[in-house]
């Protein structure tokens, strides 16, 4: 059983009880909720050779539809909680709107990683890259960002997929660490020691880069 938040014993907190209660109204009220976050999943994870061909919400309204079609078989059997089914059925949409686009021939199956539950475009770099950098430079450094955009987006596909991976969980889609444990099928105390290793690497990257290292 999927053990969402509960901020009540009566369950007026948990989304489930929510949507059994409400039923359609309910799916759209909680999908509006988790709007936000599940972009931010799209734009770190849409390959760059169809973002410009592809809007997110479009994504979003067909992920929508596919949680509404599917809604009583999940709610019929809730394995996971509801965001997360939710972020499946998005990332499923990826993988299709890739493989319409792209072509099976041209689709590189090393552009996905494999969870438990099945597959999910990975993390981009250039868009990981951008993100990271925002967020780690101060606005002095705000003009070198550019020249350091390459480096580091190289640097960072260098790291082993799965610390880039909850990089992106955590920094960029904001995944609590046990949500990021259930996505990558790894128990929360190992994905925390993962996450703090991949910090390390990181700050390893950034020593390298002008402006980061030592002065």
């Amino acid at each position: 059983m999927a053990d969402d938040a509960r901020s009540h014993p009566d369950g007026s907190g948990d989304p489930v009880a929510q949507i059994r209660r409400e039923g359609p109204d309910g799916l759209a009220a909680v999908f509006m909720q988790h709007r936000e976050r599940l972009k931010r999943m799209i734009h770190v994870r849409l390959d760059r050779r169809v973002a410009g061909r592809v809007d997110p919400s479009d994504v979003l309204q067909e992920a929508y539809m596919d949680a509404s079609r599917r809604l009583q078989e999940y709610l019929a059997n809730p394995r996971m909680p509801l965001f997360l089914w939710l972020r499946f059925l998005t990332g499923q949409r990826l993988l299709a709107i890739h493989r319409q686009h792209l072509g099976t021939q041209k689709r590189d199956p090393r552009q996905e990683v494999a969870l438990g539950r099945g597959g999910m475009p990975r993390a981009d770099s250039a868009s990981l890259s951008i993100e990271l950098l925002g967020r780690l430079t101060t606005p002095s450094r705000a003009a070198m960002r550019g020249e350091m955009q390459a480096k580091f987006e190289d640097l960072l596909g260098s790291l082993d997929p799965l610390d880039r991976e909850i990089l992106a969980l955590r920094h960029y889609e904001e995944l609590t660490n046990n949500e990021a444990a259930d996505e990558l099928g790894i128990t929360p105390a190992a994905a925390s020691k993962r996450y703090i290793r991949a910090l390390e690497r990181l700050r390893a990257v950034l020593a390298s880069l002008p402006g980061f290292g030592p002065s």
